[in-house]
């Protein structure tokens, strides 16, 4: 692909099959029965957000640059209401759900002084949660990347970017391992540190997609990742590693994790035409991907009922647990998103750039 086609591109067609991959590690992990040992990799699907972090930081920035490439500027009304728009009508219908049926339902009523952390995207500082929303926290670090990347964009000379870049990796991976940061304020309940949050692996995918957004920088990439079997490779590489990675991934074991996602990343997109197509053009493949985001929302209350079914009626094995909710959640999130997330999606202003 020559870096006029990748520009003029306005859909990534490998994009919905790693968003596939991604949940597809998520609902394993949320799923399996953890204690009962088997190898590493079976263990770390919580790395499939990550791997969200690192895609939704180059669509980000890719389609911010563009706009801005083509019209001179870019709009942040726009950018802020597609992603409140996008973002908030399921994540505010399942917070206030299950925020609703704990405190006045299932009276527990010293839960709703956490409500606030939800509603204004801090539940990523929450030690303690209200049950089935702990995974929130990775919609509150992208929320808090939305709010301030564009006017990074907007603020910082486009050749400090690319260092401006590097320089808050290098401080998001000293300050979890502990070599950098304040001391967090908080109590027993919310631990507020903002370097030591998971920020590295969004910010690497926006780095991407600075680098792609260069003719410069893309024939650089497209030389080292634009081989047809380089994101197939890039895969098995990261699979190998998420195996043999130390128990604690802090810090450089996470670096190199994220890093070899980025690799898989720009190897899709650079060259569409990949080894891996096939199996991530896949109808059903690309589908569920497609439906991600509320399969993420949604699947632990469904793996709530189906676990509460399955105890009352004692014949359930996990395996067939994890089968059918993962079925229903797939479900679920199609039906939310020809639903409750096509109402909304009709306001949403239309992109004037790739995206």
């Amino acid at each position: 692909m020559s870096f006029e086609s990748y520009r003029a591109r306005r859909h990534f067609a490998n994009l919905d099959g790693l968003r596939f991959v991604s949940i597809a590690m998520v609902v394993w992990h949320h799923g399996i029965p953890l204690d009962q040992g088997g190898a590493q990799i079976l263990l770390r699907g919580f790395l499939g957000v990550d791997f969200f972090f690192v895609l939704s930081g180059f669509l980000i920035t890719t389609l911010l640059l563009r706009e801005r490439s083509e019209y001179g500027d870019f709009s942040l009304r726009d950018f802020y209401l597609r992603r409140v728009l996008r973002i908030f009508p399921v994540y505010f219908f399942v917070v206030g759900s299950v925020s609703a049926y704990y405190i006045f339902i299932a009276g527990q009523t010293e839960l709703a002084w956490l409500v606030p952390f939800y509603a204004l995207f801090l539940s990523n500082f929450l030690i303690d949660h209200i049950p089935n929303l702990y995974i929130t926290w990775s919609l509150a670090v992208e929320e808090q990347y939305y709010l301030v990347w564009p006017l990074v964009l907007l603020l910082v000379r486009t050749r400090y970017l690319i260092p401006v870049s590097l320089f808050l990796v290098g401080i998001n991976v000293a300050a979890i391992t502990g070599t950098f940061g304040p001391e967090p304020a908080g109590n027993g309940v919310y631990r507020i540190w903002l370097p030591n949050s998971t920020y590295a692996p969004i910010i690497m995918g926006s780095l991407l997609g600075l680098i792609l957004h260069s003719a410069q920088g893309f024939r650089v990439v497209e030389k080292l990742l634009g081989g047809r079997w380089h994101a197939i490779a890039g895969f098995c590489l990261l699979a190998i590693t998420i195996q043999l990675a130390p128990s604690d991934l802090r810090g450089l074991p996470n670096l190199l994790i994220h890093t070899i996602m980025v690799g898989i990343l720009a190897a899709l997109v650079v060259r569409e035409d990949n080894a891996a197509l096939a199996i991530l053009q896949n109808r059903f493949i690309a589908r569920i991907g497609a439906v991600s985001y509320g399969i993420y929302l949604y699947h632990l209350l469904v793996l709530d009922v189906v676990n509460r079914i399955a105890g009352r009626l004692d014949l359930m094995e996990q395996w067939t647990i994890l089968v059918l909710y993962s079925v229903l959640s797939y479900v679920v999130a199609e039906i939310s998103m020809r639903t409750l997330e096509a109402y909304f999606r009709r306001f949403r202003p239309a992109p004037r750039s790739a995206k």
